[in-house]
Formats: C-alpha cells, sequence, structure tokens
C-alpha cells in the first residue's frame, strides 16, 4: 500500500476531537518502514491531510477541535519529556492580574531548555527553564485535561515572575493580592 494511503487510513481511524495533534515520531508509527518521512508529511501537508503547526508537529484536521487549545496541545507534544507547566503571563492574564492578554502566545515553564517555538500563523510557544522539580512546586499546580498540561496557581505564577525576571510592570497588585 502507499505510504500516502497507509497514512490517511491509520488517522481516520486513530484520530478523534480528543487526538489530533501528532509528532512527527507518532506519525513515524503509522507508516512503519516508510524510508522518507519527511517526504510523506510534505506530501500530506500539500494534499491537506495534515497542517503543519511547527516543526515536527502537526494538526489532523477534525470537526469541532477547539483552535484556542492547539499551542497547547503543541507544547505537551514538543516537550513530553520534559516537566512542564503553564504559568508566567498567560496565567495572570487568564487571572486578570495583568491587563494585557497576550494574543498567540503562551509561556510555559520546563525543566528543559528556555526557547521560544514560531508556529507561524497559529501564534508562539515560549518555553521558560526552571530548576524546579514536580515537588517543589506540585502543591501549586493543577491538571488542566483539555489543554493536556499541568497549570500553575497565580501564587506560583507570580513566583515564577520574579525568579525568571520578568516584567512586573504590567501586575495589577489589587488583583495579585485578592487572588493569592
Amino acid at each position: 500500500m502507499q505510504p500516502l494511503k497507509q497514512l490517511t487510513q491509520s488517522l481516520r481511524i486513530l484520530a478523534d476531537r480528543e487526538h489530533c495533534v501528532f509528532s512527527d515520531s507518532d506519525l513515524a508509527a503509522a507508516v512503519p518502514g516508510c524510508g522518507h518521512l519527511a517526504g510523506l508529511l510534505s506530501r500530506a501537508t500539500k494534499a491537506g491531510l495534515l497542517k503543519r503547526v511547527c516543526r515536527g508537529i502537526y494538526l489532523y484536521p477534525v470537526p469541532d477541535y477547539p483552535p484556542g487549545h492547539l499551542l497547547f496541545h503543541a507544547a505537551a507534544r514538543l516537550r513530553a519529556r520534559e516537566f512542564n507547566y503553564i504559568s508566567l503571563e498567560t496565567v495572570l492574564s487568564e487571572a486578570g492580574v495583568i491587563s494585557q492578554v497576550p494574543m498567540n502566545w503562551i509561556t510555559i515553564m520546563t525543566s528543559g531548555r528556555s526557547h521560544v517555538v514560531n508556529c507561524g500563523d497559529y501564534g508562539h510557544i515560549e518555553f521558560v527553564h526552571t530548576a524546579q522539580s514536580p515537588a517543589d512546586v506540585s502543591r501549586e499546580l493543577t491538571y488542566a485535561p483539555d489543554r493536556r498540561l499541568w497549570r500553575a496557581s497565580v501564587r506560583q505564577a507570580l513566583r515564577d515572575m520574579k525568579a525568571t525576571r520578568r516584567n512586573l510592570e504590567l501586575i495589577d497588585e489589587e488583583a495579585a493580592r485578592e487572588l493569592v
């Protein structure tokens, strides 16, 4: 069977609203023995079967997929082997502690290296390194299943802002006191 047809059949069977963001290694497992995966993924993207989110991450378009979660799902796949949690400006803007809402930009604390991933029209994922272990912050994290990542409390996000020397001028101190 042609590799593109095999990939198409596998995705029709495996993908659904909850599982439609794949890493290139996930897709390689769907077509074992494919000699040139990069070429196959390029053809699948040109054919409209997949949409490239960023390097190594692809979206299989399914109906009713929540587009606001794509960057979070991509971040979870990109750093699946690291300790990650949503924090910094993302958490503080959602809580109303900072007035500016980052558009198409999410901030993730990670045990991996700091790096900004450009996801083209979808936005950016900013990974910020932390030396904290999961045990250090576990009381301040809750799991967000819709985003497939841990999420920091406002208290932890404020600590992370200070620890990473981020700009604190946008923080509404009164709103922060109410939530902490």
